[in-house]
């Protein structure tokens, strides 16, 4: 008996939930073709930040350690060591060092210096790249949904006109509905993209410091010598 008093209730409840869950996709079908671009920008938006905030982190690397080592192979004068050193150790900031040891001997340390400099730029060329895409998709996502917010209210003043001035709010639903449908998701889209975006740039300035900063410790170290 126990069951069997439980038993409405509890399709009652999955009923209710099978009804929302239809209401939800509903109401993004209701959006039009539209909402295609939108989610085709959604899935973009989400693939580029996994993939660039996968290869960031693995960037971000604490090149103290390197450069003590580093520090004790060239002040012995074991230049060899110390590249292959950088060579075992595969990162920014060791092709970066492997850079400015490979000049030494070979070149003043002002080249020295643009050399490591240009290691520097085209590390942090790679970990900007496609974080231009993610900004696009921030600024285009909530344009397509305005869009279909005209194209929403173009539907629903023709619905007027065909009804002669006697559209009733079913005949205007429709419009509305999509209207107000690409508005939203235009806006979520874009702001999950400009978050998106904001926190791969703040990662990718903390690596471009610390890139800096090593490279000031490397041009330190080779005026050590001669003091």
């Amino acid at each position: 008996m126990l069951f069997l008093l439980q038993t409405p209730a509890d399709s009652l409840a999955t009923a209710s939930e099978t009804v929302a869950t239809k209401s939800f996709f509903q109401i993004l079908l209701a959006g039009g073709w539209t909402m295609i671009p939108l989610l085709i920008l959604l899935v973009l938006a989400i693939f580029i930040y996994i993939e660039r905030y996968l290869t960031i982190s693995k960037a971000d690397f604490d090149s103290k350690d390197l450069m003590k080592n580093v520090r004790k192979h060239v002040l012995a004068g074991n230049i060899e060591a110390a590249k292959g050193l950088c060579e075992s150790t595969d990162n920014a900031f060791s092709r970066m060092i492997h850079k400015g040891i490979s000049r030494l001997g070979s070149a003043s340390l002002k080249d020295i210096e643009g050399s490591i400099e240009n290691i520097g730029k085209l590390e942090v060329f790679r970990l900007e790249r496609r974080l231009s895409i993610l900004a696009t998709v921030a600024g285009a996502a909530p344009m397509i949904g305005f869009f279909g917010t005209v194209l929403g209210m173009i539907s629903a003043f023709n619905a007027i006109v065909i009804k002669e001035g006697n559209a009733n709010p079913v005949d205007l639903a429709g419009g509305i509905s999509e209207a107000m449908v690409t508005t939203a998701s235009g806006l979520v889209v874009g702001i999950l993209a400009f978050l998106a975006y904001n926190t791969l740039v703040a990662m990718v300035n903390k690596v471009v410091f610390k890139l800096e900063l090593t490279s000031t410790d490397f041009i330190d170290l080779l005026q050590e010598p001669a003091s």
